[in-house]
């Protein structure tokens, strides 16, 4: 249950990343409305990102394989609960702040100059590589997504999830790309209330299985 969050995670958020990544979709170098390579493009710069998302599933699902052997992995979960919680708590000011001032800044500059070259070639391998590093971009999102993946404690469900994670976002950020912003602002404030909701949630789920209380599914007992 627990891995196909990240796809719901992914589907909420979706509606925070029209504000984060919505510029760089509705930027992607356009040909006619009609054609193949118009759609094919689009379609491309998404895989790219749920390509990244899913490197970031087998980085930190390798961490938590690796936390778990050494029998951590109950405090992993408890860990990468209060995360998700204190990500979802911060405000967005403060998030961006510290983006700001940490070494991410460097990196984010970095990554505008990729995005210039890429940009200018407007080929559909430049719109695959153009989602492989809109992947890399800073995003409070992506961290509840990691959080996840290092909770579940293996490499292949890290994988999974973080790509079911990005395959979520997919369908909001697919359509933006295509048609604009089609949700109106207010509508879309009153559906991202909801996912701090569904963050905290999962949190809370992880936190629960970390304590192993003997509930059936939430909290089953393991071997400490």
């Amino acid at each position: 249950m627990e891995i196909f969050t990240g796809f719901v995670i992914g589907l909420l958020g979706s509606l925070h990343c029209i504000g984060m990544c919505g510029p760089i979709a509705l930027a992607l170098p356009t040909g006619p409305l009609k054609s193949i390579k118009f759609y094919a493009g689009r379609l491309l710069y998404n895989i790219g990102r749920v390509i990244t998302y899913s490197v970031f599933g087998l980085i930190f699902g390798l961490i938590g394989k690796n936390l778990a052997i050494v029998g951590l992995q109950r405090w992993v979960s408890i860990i990468s609960g209060v995360v998700i919680i204190v990500i979802v708590l911060i405000p967005q000011s403060t998030k961006t702040g510290l983006i700001t001032k940490l070494p991410f800044a460097k990196i984010t500059n970095g990554i505008k100059d990729a995005f210039g070259n890429l940009f200018r070639k407007g080929s559909l391998s430049s719109m695959l590589f153009i989602g492989i590093i809109n992947g890399l971009l800073p995003c409070g999102f992506v961290y509840v997504g990691v959080a996840g993946a290092i909770a579940v404690g293996d490499v292949g469900l890290g994988v999974l999830y973080m790509a079911l994670f990005g395959i979520g976002t997919i369908p909001i950020m697919f359509l933006t790309s295509v048609a604009g912003n089609f949700i109106s602002i207010g509508v879309r404030q009153k559906l991202t209330k909801i996912i701090p909701v569904l963050a905290i949630i999962l949190a809370l789920l992880f936190i629960l299985r970390g304590m192993n209380l003997g509930i059936m599914y939430i909290s089953p007992k393991t071997e400490k």
